[in-house]
Formats: C-alpha cells, structure tokens, sequence
C-alpha cells in the first residue's frame, strides 16, 4: 500500500504540472544571481555552492501546502487509517514521493546552474553529493511541517517560517561540503520524521 502512495502522489504531481514549479523556481534563482552580484567569475564560484543550496531550499518548501492538506480536507487520510494503514507509513510514503517528485530534478537542474555560478567541475561534484544527501531531509522536514500546519489559516507562511530555521543545519554543513555532518543531520530527520509527522496526522484529523 506504501508504494501504491508513493505512486500516486507522484502522478498526482506529474499531472498538475506543480512538480515543475521547485525546478523553475530554483533555476530563476541561480540565473538571477550572476546579475545579483556580478561577473566576477571568482566570486560566483566561492558563493556557488550555498546559491544552489538556497534555491534547494525554496524548492523544496514550494509545493508544501498540497502535501498533506488536500488529503486531510477530502478525507483521504481517514479511508487510508480505516483500510488498515498507520500514520507513521502514510507520512514516509508521503516523504518518498516528495521527494522523488522534486530531488532528481534538481540534481540535474544544478549541472546547468553551476555553469552560471561559474563553479568547477570537483565543486559541482562535491555540491551534487551534498545535495543528494542533504535532500531526503530537506523533504522529511517539509512534509513534517506541512502535517503541522495542515487545516491552518495562511498554512504556507506559517511552513517557511517553521521550516527554515530547521532547515540551516543542512543549509550550512551542505553549502560547506561537510558530507559527513550533513549525512548525519539528514539521517536523523529522514529517520524521526515519520514519527512526527504520523502524531500531526492524527492531530490533524481529530
């Protein structure tokens, strides 16, 4: 049933076109940096990593009200807790497919970015691993987040300013290569946050 979830939060995604929202979003901030702060081919490398860090941030926080709320407000997520399946499954399935809906993209997005930001090919390559492993927990945190402000008023502002705080951790570590650090910060929220957000869920549908 996990995967049958996974799927269909996928199609869900593909079909309405907002899967390609995060990826627009995150290439039209890395293209407006260079303008930002100008040519210097120098500088755009040193700041490249930590642009392409922030425009993954934002994609992954863009898509947030329609992780978790659409389900609730159309009763979804009671026919999936009456069939039999937990909280806890339904928020990793939900983490999988955004991630997977959002992730892949991105990482192909940032080959063209790093053109842009004038970075080498190791920093590409060392930015890349970052990301694939800072991205499962940037997803894991933004589906936590969308579960406790599911059925909110303005529920989208109120997901920035709890997910970014929480994101800086992975922000830092990713945009200094620390892939340890960052392996580490990313496991333990990818790991906690079914959890947490399997407690939101039930929350939120009482």
């Amino acid at each position: 049933m996990i995967g049958a979830l996974i799927a269909r939060d996928m199609r869900r995604g593909g079909s309405s076109g907002a899967v390609w929202l995060p990826i627009a979003f995150f290439a039209l901030v890395v293209a407006l940096m260079p303008f930002a702060v100008g040519p210097d081919a120098r500088l755009l490398a040193r700041i490249g990593p930590g642009t392409l860090w922030i425009a993954a941030l934002t994609a992954a926080l863009l898509p947030v009200e329609r992780l978790i709320e659409p389900d609730r407000a159309d009763g979804v997520l009671d026919q999936l807790v009456i069939r039999g399946m937990a909280e806890e499954s339904i928020a990793l399935a939900k983490i999988v497919a955004h991630w997977l809906t959002f992730a892949p993209l991105l990482l192909i997005a940032a080959v063209p970015g790093s053109i842009l930001m004038a970075m080498d090919g190791g920093s590409l390559a060392r930015t890349e691993l970052a990301l694939l492993l800072g991205t499962p927990g940037l997803a894991a945190l933004a589906v936590t987040i969308a579960a406790v402000t599911s059925g909110l008023p303005r529920a989208g502002s109120l997901a920035g300013l709890l997910l970014l705080p929480l994101a800086v951790p992975l922000l830092i570590f990713g945009a200094a290569n620390a892939l340890l650090l960052e392996a580490a910060v990313s496991l333990l929220l990818t790991a906690g946050a079914p959890f947490v957000t399997g407690a939101a869920i039930r929350a939120a549908r009482t």
